[in-house]
């Protein structure tokens, strides 16, 4: 058995959380870890549904101390959280709201400790590498979530490679601001992990609007990182407002497109990181969108071909993991990436992929937002025709269709394009197999 200390030795004194503009240092988050273990109820599993990223983190480590598997279920839908419930029963949810956000579930509320809970430091616990901290779903992006298990130690060992790269990019630690959710993997990661694990310093912040994006930028000293999807960064640069100086941002959850990463570039003056990964990898790889087609495996991580798939290893991993991707290998440590298998699609005879086609949509000018679809698929597998959603003020079905043409084969030209007000997209910007199948089912014509 490999112990390792709950959290690094760094300056605790030094600050670490910023909070409706109080500063934090980690002594007073060491002890309110430490005060919230000692207090929580016996049991296996917590359900970490608290709002604020501060004391998700101090929920976090509490239940690591005390050998309790954290469950993140990446949706506060009534219907997910059931789901949660029934394949983890027992489960004390762990809040910050007043009110138990799930009924039916025990609740304990986290950030107001009683008086027997008064902060008090003693020694941090030393962990097992092998334990199980965190049980994540997949988004249900390309179907129905699924449950992934990461241990203390490969999850603080893939911390530490990211920590490497990003760092670097920014040339020293930084203050960490985050749009994307805290229950997601690269949210759980980059906005949460990365501070704590390796120096940096956190926001307990979750913005969306971009106003609110440059409030938390700027309560918090540079250098600056900003954590953030290709979605939100590409409504962030259309409201052009001032911002703070930033050092790097960090984009993941979907394509970032070499025009919007140099416009970001361009704009606000810094690097733009593109992570490669899953739920079920954590990151895999990074690159600059705009400078190199290709990715960079993180430290540590290697990517083979076997048993015609392309797997993901490295000590970060328990087991060698699948990637759910198509790319071509050109090293263990450098690749091509060319879109998610589920993405690829054949019609008469020609391929292509959704990622493409959907960044070729939004990028049409007058288009606000908009996804392909597949609604019908022969025997063989192959698409019998496309459809897309359209958020485009102004625009009609052939100014869509001229605009297409251009960049693409005339077979991957929805038969039907439905114009919609708006998409219903999640916190990290994407959109729902569920949700689109709903969508499909509701405008499209349904075939006997």
């Amino acid at each position: 058995m490999t112990l390792i200390p709950l959290l690094p030795d760094a300056d605790r004194h030094a600050p670490f959380a910023y909070r409706h503009g109080e500063v934090i240092d980690r002594d007073t988050f060491h002890a309110q870890v430490l005060t919230l273990a000692a207090a929580l109820p016996d049991g296996q599993r917590v359900m970490n549904l608290c709002a604020d990223r501060y004391w998700f983190a101090v929920a976090l480590f509490a239940a690591i101390a005390r050998n309790m598997l954290t469950v993140l279920p990446n949706s506060a839908a009534p219907e997910h959280i059931a789901m949660v419930a029934a394949e983890q029963p027992g489960v004390l949810v762990l809040g910050d709201q007043a009110d138990s956000p799930v009924n039916g579930l025990p609740y304990f509320r986290v950030d107001v400790p009683a008086p027997a809970m008064r902060p008090t430091l003693s020694e941090l616990p030393l962990i097992d590498f092998e334990q199980r901290v965190s049980c994540m779903y997949t988004s249900g992006s390309t179907g129905t979530p699924m449950p992934h298990f990461k241990t203390f130690g490969r999850l603080q060992l893939a911390i530490h490679a990211g920590a490497e790269r990003v760092w670097a990019a920014a040339g020293a630690p930084c203050s960490v601001v985050g749009t994307v959710p805290i229950r997601h993997m690269y949210g759980l990661e980059s906005s949460v992990l990365l501070p704590i694990l390796a120096g940096g310093r956190m926001s307990s912040q979750i913005p969306f609007f971009p106003a609110d994006i440059a409030a938390s930028l700027a309560e918090m000293p540079a250098p600056r990182l900003l954590v953030i999807t290709p979605f939100h960064l590409r409504k962030l640069l259309e409201a052009d407002i001032a911002l703070p100086d930033i050092a790097v941002i960090l984009s993941a959850t979907a394509p970032l497109s070499v025009e919007l990463a140099a416009q970001a570039r361009q704009q606000l003056g810094c690097p733009v990181l593109e992570i490669y990964g899953s739920t079920e990898t954590g990151q895999v790889a990074t690159r600059e969108t705009d400078r190199e087609s290709d990715w960079h495996t993180l430290q540590g991580i290697a990517l083979e071909w076997r048993d015609d798939e392309f797997w993901a290893v490295g000590e970060v991993y328990e087991t060698p993991q699948m990637l759910n991707d198509t790319v071509e290998l050109y090293s263990p440590q450098r690749f091509r990436l060319v879109d998610r298998k589920a993405n690829m699609i054949n019609v008469a005879g020609k391929r292509s992929s959704l990622s493409f086609l959907n960044a070729t949509l939004t990028s049409l000018p007058g288009v606000v937002d908009g996804v392909f679809c597949v609604p019908e698929r022969n025997g063989s597998g192959e698409v019998e025709r496309l459809a897309a959603f359209v958020v485009a003020p102004g625009l009609e079905r052939a100014a869509i269709l001229a605009g297409l043409r251009q960049h693409v084969d005339s077979v991957f030209l929805p038969r039907h394009v439905v114009f919609v007000d708006s998409l219903p997209r999640d916190g990290n910007g994407k959109i729902l197999a569920s949700t689109l199948q709903a969508l499909m089912t509701q405008h499209l014509p349904q075939r006997d």
